[in-house]
């Protein structure tokens, strides 16, 4: 699942093409540019997404991440000064990320920790939070309909102790009624053996814009693949894929959280009704308490040297699930794997 060469990429393009509805052929110009400290993502001239790397953050994220259109699809703050009438709770779910909650690394003494917590959180911004850094970003390689990227990440202890590195690829694929994110994020156990704790606190999350929330205060919906609906009958469940959707200034939009059917663990929904959803490979019976996996608590585990590989995408679309053809979508980003 390693990223292969620009003419691979190449490939995906002219295939990309021809599993898309004939609505869709028309692939725009991608682009994805340097800055000091983000890489913009860009489809014919209009804002896709950034991916946010400077050194003072606590971990790389994506935003902002705008449907067609230009419609925002994921929280602002805090990144910027709330709406009005904007929930600000919950400061560490901060638009699109990836990350875990409780990394344990054998051998490695951990000063500073978190209550509740065995190993380092890299999902809260608590004090003693573990940090991902940004130490290499490649070329970007544009393509018509395709763009990709790679970057390199260290995740450190809050003392700064590296305990995990990372390769991450990410790609943003012009579909003409929709923009697919992929993130490809290989997980190098370069130091020491680790445990990825059982915890709902992880792994490849989003909050959604607080306008299509699907709480009291907002106007969205969930779904997932099997067709169940909000989050009683979502949270914990395994899926291939889950949606938030609604309407925003107007237009009905929708961002699909997509997950590779080869990552080797069952992926569970941390998906909330307040904005807030992520997949999770890592959470088990005993404390993140998911009913899908109810009995399991056998741990991901990687031996010093082992790689552990995750694909996720992202879907930005408009309509719902059912409208904006998410299912559809789902089997061509399968598809593109490896290419």
């Amino acid at each position: 699942m390693i990223m292969k060469s620009f003419f691979a990429a190449s490939l995906a393009t002219i295939l990309l093409a021809s599993v898309l509805p004939v609505h869709a052929q028309q692939l725009g110009k991608v682009q994805i540019k340097k800055t000091k400290d983000a890489l913009e993502f860009s489809i014919d001239d209009d804002l896709v997404t950034r991916y946010l790397i400077g050194a003072d953050r606590p971990k790389p994220i994506f935003w902002p991440v705008n449907a067609p259109g230009g419609v925002p699809l994921t929280r602002s703050w805090p990144m910027e000064k709330a709406q009005p009438g904007e929930a600000i709770d919950h400061p560490h779910q901060q638009s699109a990320w990836f990350c875990h909650g409780d990394l344990i690394p054998e051998g490695i003494e951990l000063p500073t920790k978190i209550k509740g917590v065995a190993g380092v959180d890299f999902w809260s911004i608590a004090k003693g939070h573990g940090k991902m850094v940004v130490t290499a970003v490649g070329d970007p390689k544009n393509a018509p309909g395709h763009g990709s990227v790679v970057t390199k990440n260290e995740w450190s202890t809050a003392e700064g102790t590296k305990i995990m590195d990372e390769t991450r690829a990410i790609h943003l694929y012009a579909t003409g009624k929709a923009r697919l994110i992929v993130v490809q994020c290989d997980l190098h156990a370069t130091v020491c053996n680790l445990t990825f704790g059982d915890t709902k606190e992880g792994a490849f999350g989003i909050r959604i814009n607080d306008v299509i929330n699907a709480g009291k205060t907002g106007k969205g919906k969930i779904q997932n693949a099997e067709g169940k609906i909000g989050e009683k009958e979502c949270w914990g469940q395994v899926s291939a894929w889950c949606d938030y959707s609604g309407p925003v200034g107007g237009k009905e939009v929708g961002l699909t959280v997509l997950v590779d059917p080869k990552n080797p663990h069952p992926t569970c929904w941390h998906v909330r009704g307040y904005g807030l959803m992520a997949a999770n490979p890592f959470g088990r019976d005993k404390h993140a308490k998911f009913p899908a996996v109810k009995g399991n608590n056998e741990l991901v585990r990687l031996k010093k040297g082992e790689h552990l590989v995750l694909r996720y995408g992202m879907l930005l679309h408009e309509g719902d699930a059912v409208s904006g053809q998410v299912e559809g979508y789902y089997q061509r980003f399968v598809k593109l794997r490896d290419k």
